[in-house]
């Protein structure tokens, strides 16, 4: 019983079977219905997106019994032959095994006989790139000027390769990578024709696997039907991919956003007893965050996937997407160094130890360093002074700064980022309220990079008992959810000793109405005043209005910055 490969027997046979090339098809069939046809069509893209198979297609319609057409009649005897290989006025060559100049031009002797069976005489050239330059320039004077009934139908995976000057001479369409979403309803629609069950996640599966081809999936799916003896489910095909149980990925993401770091190298090591492809992992653990990300810009957009959206869901709640971005480009950066680690497992475990000490939104403190033991003496702590550093230093109350003293911000100015650190005292928090208090309160605090950002964008507009109630700028919204207020308020307490309260309000502060400036729009504002000066002062330099003048020139207002 000789059985046909999946490949072969669902290849299209009419335009409308072919999956995911409608530009391709649609300027096809319009050439095709108006009857403005070239003589030379270039068709290139990656391998297994439907080259040669529209080539065919388009070779049935030129030369179907019932006449030219924008969708062959596929019964004719023109369109069998086709179909069946067979067809006398379609001559295939496959330009990979004929290079030399010598089998060109005796497939060009040919060119000037009249069709036998068909209207034209088609040549389908495929990998053209192959050819060497010999050939081409063999080929090149047929292919501008050939006679009226021959066509020419070139199709190459390395368009660049193709000499400019045959390029010129033809329609050229770039076929694209089948995206996921199609692959996995072609595969869909097979398999419910040849009534095989199977899981709409393993086809998924499948499809991200082929890369946008379509003969790949097709390829795939063959062997996955062996594989699970007739049954194509995740599991099964996961298995026969190697690729790694998506449980173990959805552990390692919770350790990371958690901050949980001998859970995160436990589970390391159950991955180690199975033997998985570390790179396959790795390349898991992107898809799973580039997954989070979308579904925390739209839940609906992962639907398609196939994934669970109800683990990205508690995922989702328990981050935030600035973390998210960050750990992705760690990530990213980890596969590239894998081939650089002394082994596998040990540039992934440096990627998952680099994702969770860089992790913004891990609890404070969940990651802590082992106690430093003293040269000579195991278990026995080593004592140090303790470094002067922000988080050492006690609040020490110090006297407002008054108008006109030195360092004190005038009207007008802002802070500078060097801003000496003004301490709050846990009895008065009113002081906060000067706009040049708070900027040197939120400079002093020793803030990470991150909480630091939410109150440079924030104002304190009242204060009660110990709570600060905050003016967040609607532009910020982002940056502020109810995990970073509470890091600020634990930070505070833990690191400053103050005992403090924050309570958020969103507001659009970017109006001139609103008669409130954060530390960040100060900042900016102080920024634009000196770039304006320093525009003035430039173009107002005799120097340069000379030049000006005596060139016709004008002056880039853009490109002047204080120095």
């Amino acid at each position: 019983m000789s059985y046909l490969a999946l490949a072969r027997k669902w290849r299209p046979k009419l335009f409308s079977e072919v999956v995911g090339q409608a530009h391709v098809v649609s300027a096809l069939t319009n050439a095709l219905t108006h009857q403005r046809v070239h003589h030379a069509f270039l068709f290139s893209g990656t391998r297994g997106v439907g080259k040669t198979t529209l080539a065919r297609i388009f070779a049935k319609a030129l030369n179907c019994e019932t006449g030219i057409r924008a969708e062959p009649c596929g019964n004719c005897t023109a369109c069998n032959g086709v179909d069946a290989g067979n067809f006398i006025d379609l001559i295939e060559v496959d330009a990979a095994s004929r290079t030399r100049v010598d089998d060109t031009r005796e497939l060009l002797d040919n060119v000037q006989y009249t069709p036998t069976q068909g209207r034209f005489k088609i040549y389908l050239i495929d990998e053209v790139h192959m050819l060497s330059t010999h050939s081409f320039n063999a080929l090149l004077k047929t292919l501008e000027e050939p006679p009226e009934h021959v066509k020419f139908l070139l199709a190459t995976t390395n368009p660049q390769k193709l000499p400019t000057t045959i390029l010129s001479r033809c329609i050229q369409f770039n076929l694209k990578t089948v995206d996921i979403g199609g692959i996995a309803a072609q595969l869909e629609k097979i398999l419910v024709a040849e009534e095989i069950p199977h899981e709409s996640s393993a086809l998924m599966r499948i499809s991200r696997s082929a890369h946008g081809s379509v003969r790949d999936a097709l390829s795939l799916l063959d062997q996955a039907i062996a594989f699970s003896n007739g049954d194509v489910s995740e599991q099964r095909v996961r298995a026969m991919l190697g690729m790694i149980d998506n449980r173990f990925i959805l552990q390692l993401l919770t350790h990371i956003l958690q901050g949980e770091g001998d859970q995160l190298l436990s589970t390391v090591s159950g991955m180690a007893e199975q033997a998985v492809d570390y790179a396959g992992a790795l390349n898991e653990l992107i898809s799973m965050l580039h997954n989070l990300a979308l579904f925390q810009v739209s839940p609906v957009s992962v639907e398609w996937k196939g994934v669970d959206t109800e683990e990205l869901g508690v995922l989702a709640g328990n981050t935030d997407p600035e973390s998210v971005q960050l750990l992705y480009q760690i990530a990213l950066m980890g596969k590239r160094d894998l081939d650089y680690a002394p082994d596998a497992r040990s540039g992934f475990e440096m990627t998952l130890v680099r994702m969770l000490a860089f992790n913004p939104g891990a609890s404070p403190g969940s990651v802590k360093p082992p106690n430093q033991t003293a040269a000579g003496h195991p278990g026995k702590r080593k004592e140090t002074a303790p470094a002067d550093t922000v988080e050492n230093r006690k609040p020490v109350d110090r006297p407002e700064a008054s108008p006109g003293a030195p360092g004190a911000a005038g009207p007008g100015q802002t802070v500078p980022v060097s801003a000496p650190r003004v301490t709050v005292s846990a009895e008065d928090f009113k002081q906060l309220l000067d706009q040049d208090a708070w900027h040197r309160f939120i400079e002093g605090a020793g803030l990470n990079a991150v909480l630091k950002e939410v109150l440079m964008n924030a104002v304190p507009e009242s204060v009660h008992d110990r709570t600060i109630c905050l003016v967040l700028n609607e532009s910020s919204r982002y940056l502020c959810n109810g995990k970073r207020v509470k890091q600020i308020e634990t930070h505070f307490r833990e690191k400053l000793d103050l005992d403090l309260h924050l309570k958020v309000n969103i507001r659009d502060l970017s109006r001139e109405d609103s008669g409130i400036e954060t530390p960040t729009q100060s900042i900016a504002r102080k920024k634009q005043q000196d770039r304006d000066q320093a525009r003035q002062q430039f173009t107002r330099d005799p120097d340069v209005r000379e030049i000006v003048d005596l060139f016709d020139a004008e002056i880039a207002g853009d490109s002047i910055q204080p120095a």
